[in-house]
């Protein structure tokens, strides 16, 4: 049995009501189609982790469309939910509508978070910068994590960003990324962290930095094609999420499908697990 189930949901790109992404995507419906398999889906889950461009512009209506979405769902389902910050997004709406901080905000202050789902240590990172698209983590927020870190959790420490801090499959997003994945990987080697999950990119990838694996996370809102012809950048339809299981010393990280999609079979999970047990036993 999973120790422990999270989804990572990422670059939701919420709207105020009536407005669409790119002026082609729903993306307050595609969250919900989402949050409502999650709630039917008869599964545990202990945490929702949001990875990061929430609203598509900071938009205080936006943010208060996705937590009226998002937590009475958590709620139902016993799960946490962390909120991390995007470049997309904005602090002070941000800590006002997700948060409950109290205003004036400090907008030079990140929103750092960390909680712990039955002993795995879940740390957010605000990896923004007003005014920017790129990322960064600043020198007090490097000092921050490795003051976290010292002592190791239970299960071990999950970090969750936006900004991947990794190379990119396609130029355009070597602009876009953490500067200082270099500073992350020698607070974090050596240490419980066992993954890293982030989004940002619109397309699911994988890697490691300081030997821990790092998981891009599929988007919500839309997708950028990572085999676009030479020369060109293209978007589009599509959504995913991804599940994370905790399973012992390992956490798998497995991106799922979340837009419309022909089924071609629904089979009980028993009548399966028999017929691949009789193949095994037929091969000996």
């Amino acid at each position: 049995m999973n120790d422990l189930i999270l989804v990572q949901l990422t670059d939701t790109h919420l709207r105020a009501a009536g407005e669409q992404v790119l002026d082609a995507v729903d993306t307050h419906a595609t969250l919900l189609r989402v949050l409502e398999r999650l709630r039917t889906g008869g599964r545990r889950i202990d945490a929702l982790l949001l990875s990061g461009d929430l609203t598509d512009n900071g938009a205080p209506e936006a943010y208060r469309r996705l937590r009226t979405a998002v937590e009475p769902v958590a709620a139902e389902l016993g799960a946490q939910v962390l909120y991390v910050m995007g470049n997309h997004d904005e602090r002070a709406a941000f800590g006002a509508e997700l948060l409950d901080l109290t205003p004036p905000i400090d907008t030079a202050l990140p929103h750092d978070r960390v909680f712990d789902v039955d002993g795995l240590r879940v740390i957010g990172l605000d990896t923004t910068t007003p005014g920017r698209h790129d990322g960064r983590l600043e020198p007090e927020q490097l000092a921050w994590l490795t003051e976290r870190l010292r002592v190791p959790a239970a299960r071990g420490s999950l970090l969750v960003l936006h900004h991947p801090p990794l190379p990119s499959a396609i130029p355009a997003a070597e602009f876009l990324k953490l500067r200082n994945a270099d500073q992350l990987a020698e607070v974090i080697a050596g240490t419980d962290v066992r993954m890293i999950v982030c989004g940002h990119n619109h397309m699911t990838a994988a890697s490691v930095l300081a030997g821990v694996p790092v998981w891009v996370g599929p988007a919500l809102a839309y997708r950028i094609d990572a085999m676009a012809p030479a020369g060109r950048q293209q978007g589009f339809a599509g959504a995913g999420f991804t599940r994370l299981d905790v399973v012992g010393a390992s956490i798998i990280a497995t991106a799922v499908e979340a837009g419309p999609a022909a089924r071609l079979y629904d089979k009980a999970d028993t009548e399966v697990q028999e017929r691949l047990a009789a193949l095994a036993a037929e091969a000996g």
